[in-house]
């Protein structure tokens, strides 16, 4: 049998469709776990891979979307196995064996920290676990699908890279807005996956191929791995206790055409697909669609986990203020661990303009690795910029890049054999930009000749860890022209062989020209705009600097990169001149809510409280704080992470006011009710649901997941509940939380349902006789007000 890596790309290539649904049809009951059938119903499982077999598909799926060990403590190795070997055997009674066994991969239904409970290391041992067994019971490639945080897609892609040698393929849920759960598009992901060294990207479940076809234009358009196409059938229905689809086979298959024009490789389906539906698309699209393979992009991109920042054609600006050298104030942060300091540099390089934030935190006397991992992850929980990973350190570097979400800028390696050989190993495994200092074991040279030397020997090195040349970004080093003054003239001589020469990108330190300089900010403005011109692709700068940011608004308008001046005018219009950007040491409590920041929430509020009530503070800051992300979190500007930070940073500064009115009554809005339904144990739209509620003012009784309709109905019954929340992310359980809303219409009627979950639709919702449908967790506060009377 060919190995998959070798067809991978290269000819058409077909998924199966759902197994969950299918299941269903076979007999699978509501909330009844569906990996439980490799043991129970082996004979039903079997069967299900040798009709998918027979309809042609190259890649079948084991039964495992959620098996590990928080569903099956115990349990995740045997099952796995026993997954596997009906696979095996399923292809040997269809005399398949050029088929393909994916151990198919879920989420874990947990978010991760800082957002949720569940740490980043003990995710990736989660997936781990059931990888190596599935590896070790013979499964050809790991398959990552239905992930919608890009966070928790590298943790499954780091645990399958280091426990197997399999190929990885992974697959993503999107929304209507082209956006993951917590606000990653489809060029974020694929830079992030790419970066990590994936087999192929796409995108599965959610909607049926046409709403896909938007999503499937992003990813075939920045994607330089091959495609995977794996849509629903249509929208969901619910007809007698059966979820049903709207779309049959034939036009499903039909569309699948149109997809497969796009340029993908792979096609298949999800939920509602059965193999007569994979049948069909293979028939259509071997007859319709000629193959064609994966063009590479050269995309020079970085991301953090929701923002995109691409190196060229406009210059990027990467924010250093969080870098110790030179700062008093920033190495006494560092030493006294004050994030909040930290945080605040990074908040207001954002707000001066900074696309990207450097971050270096290196003091002899500190853990740097340590210090770099907690850095890293608190300015995450923030802002959205990317990250430029600062450090001669290789154990910092490590540290930040493993818990990084996104692609990052790595700074720094050079022509140094020690050098590389310490850092491209790191940037091969879990990928990013790389900036490579012209210097080597004789120093920095004294020309451009010498500098473009190591340049190539850079370039030339990273190509033999399979680094492309687009993840390498030159630092031309500027040198004081105090004490040389030839250094300018050689610094812009080699930015400018770099993108000439060598058609690649460059970054400097633009500040380092002008030390022992009187009027520095003079030097560094003008030598921007001269490096600028000569093909700088990234400055170091301080962006709250107002004359190197007038260099910047002034060059991007004369060289056409500021469409109609736009930028340039917001930022001057009002005044002949800006005035210094000032770095920001305090916030509002209103700010420090919006932004995410617990801690000077708190510092804040207590604050507040020696003029203020408690009460006052919580209708006229917090919750119009709250209600201004809520909007932007709706209208798509603001996304999951800032939105769960804000609501983070209300909690604080509320318990600082509950402390201080001890022995008084709490009034709340009301009680709801929150529960996953029966046999689905994913709590993240609950949790993200129950922390946004209560900073609204209601009291959540959380029962957890995986919850019987008794349990609910019996609860709304005891403590006269008015609304009850149900959420359910699984297909298969979806017949659970129908089974719960007619139990609660019927036992207490006055009591209001709202649903959600990744499998709902509004449609769907009216479908099982929910009294509400929210798409999110502001929706649901939204609907509570409304019907507790308390709608704004």
């Amino acid at each position: 049998m060919k190995s998959l890596r070798s067809r991978l790309g290269k000819e058409w290539l077909f998924c199966d469709g759902g197994t969950g649904t299918s299941l269903q049809a076979l007999g699978l009951a509501g909330g009844e776990l569906p990996e439980r059938w490799n043991q129970t119903h082996p004979d039903r499982i079997r069967a299900l891979h040798e009709d998918y077999l027979k309809a042609g598909c190259d890649i079948i799926n084991t039964n495992t979307f959620g098996l590990n060990t928080l569903k099956f403590p115990g349990e995740v190795e045997s099952l796995t196995a026993a997954a596997v070997h009906l696979a095996q055997e399923a292809k040997e009674r269809t005399g398949r064996e050029d088929a393909y066994i994916a151990l198919d991969i879920g989420p874990t239904g947990k978010l991760l920290k800082p957002m949720g409970d569940l740490d980043f290391e003990e995710a990736v041992a989660l997936f781990a676990e059931t990888i190596r067994a599935g590896a070790q019971a013979g499964a050809d490639l790991v398959l990552i699908e239905t992930m919608s945080d890009s966070y928790e897609s590298k943790a499954a892609v780091l645990a399958a890279k280091e426990n197997c040698s399999l190929p990885v393929l992974i697959t993503n849920i999107y929304n209507e807005n082209g956006k993951l759960m917590t606000g990653g598009t489809p060029e974020t992901v694929v830079a992030m996956l790419e970066g990590l060294g994936v087999d192929a990207v796409g995108v599965n479940c959610g909607f049926g191929p046409q709403e896909m076809i938007p999503i499937v234009k992003r990813l075939t358009a920045c994607a330089s791995v091959p495609v995977i196409v794996n849509p629903n059938a249509g929208l969901p229905k619910q007809i007698k206790g059966r979820t049903v689809y709207d779309l049959g086979a034939e036009e499903f298959a039909q569309t699948m055409v149109d997809i497969a024009k796009l340029g993908v490789q792979v096609v298949g389906g999800c939920c509602g697909t059965t193999p007569d539906y994979i049948k069909r698309a293979r028939e259509l699209v071997l007859k319709h669609v000629p193959f064609r393979p994966i063009e590479p992009k050269h995309r020079a991109v970085i991301c953090s986990g929701s923002q995109l920042a691409e190196i060229g054609p406009k210059p990027l600006l990467i924010g250093e203020r969080i870098n110790p050298t030179g700062k008093k104030r920033l190495k006494q942060a560092l030493r006294e661990h004050d994030l909040n300091y930290i945080l605040q540099q990074g908040l207001a390089q954002e707000e001066a303009g900074a696309d990207v934030l450097d971050v270096n935190i290196g003091l002899p006397e500190l853990d740097e690795p340590a210090m770099m991992a907690e850095v890293t992850t608190a300015l995450q929980s923030v802002t959205t910029l990317p990250l430029q990973l600062d450090s001669s350190d290789p154990d910092a570097l490590e540290r930040g890049m493993r818990l990084y979400n996104g692609k990052p800028m790595i700074n720094s390696v050079n022509g140094k054999a020690e050098s590389m050989a310490a850092v491209f190993p790191l940037i091969k495994k879990y990928g990013g930009v790389c900036v490579g200092l012209a210097l080597d074991e004789n120093g920095i040279p004294d020309s451009a000749d010498g500098r473009i030397a190591i340049a190539k020997k850079i370039y030339a090195k990273a190509a033999e860890y399979g680094i492309a040349p687009e993840d390498i970004v030159i630092d031309g080093l500027a040198m004081t022209v105090s004490s040389d003054s030839r250094s300018a003239l050689i610094t812009l001589e080699t930015i400018r062989r770099v993108r000439d020469e060598l058609q690649g990108h460059s970054i400097l330190g633009v500040s380092n020209i002008s030390f022992g300089l009187p009027q520095r900010q003079i030097i560094n403005a003008h030598f921007l705009t001269l490096a600028m011109q000569d093909g700088l692709s990234c400055a170091i700068m301080n962006p709250n600097n107002a004359e190197m940011m007038k260099s910047v608004r002034a060059y991007m308008a004369l060289m056409n990169l500021d469409e109609n001046c736009l930028q340039y005018i917001q930022a001057y219009s009002e005044q002949e001149t800006a005035p210094p950007v000032q770095t920001k040491t305090a916030y509002t409590l209103s700010q420090c809510i919006q932004k995410g920041l617990a801690e000077q929430a708190a510092e804040a509020t207590r604050s507040k409280l020696a003029t203020t009530d408690g009460l006052t503070l919580i209708n006229e800051e917090m919750i119009p704080a709250l209600d201004l992300v809520g909007k932007g979190f709706e209208k798509g500007t603001i996304f999951l992470p800032q939105l769960l930070m804000a609501a983070e940073a209300a909690k604080a500064a509320f318990a600082v006011i509950k402390e201080s009115m001890a022995g008084q009554p709490r009034e709340t809005k009301g009680k709801v009710i929150l529960a996953t339904v029966k046999g689905d144990i994913h709590d993240i739209g609950k949790n993200i649901v129950k922390v946004m509620l209560e900073n609204y003012g209601y009291e959540v009784i959380d029962l957890g997941k995986d919850v019987p309709p008794e349990t609910i109905v019996q609860t709304a019954v005891d403590q006269q509940i008015k609304l009850v929340g149900l959420s359910a992310l699984m297909t298969t359980t979806v017949v659970s939380m129908e089974e719960t809303i007619k139990m609660l219409h019927t036992v207490k009627p006055d009591t209001k349902v709202v649903v959600g979950g990744a499998v709902l639709t509004e449609e769907y919702a009216e479908m099982i006789h929910a009294d509400a449908y929210a798409k999110d967790a502001m929706a649901t506060v939204r609907y509570a007000d409304q019907v507790f009377g308390a709608d704004n």
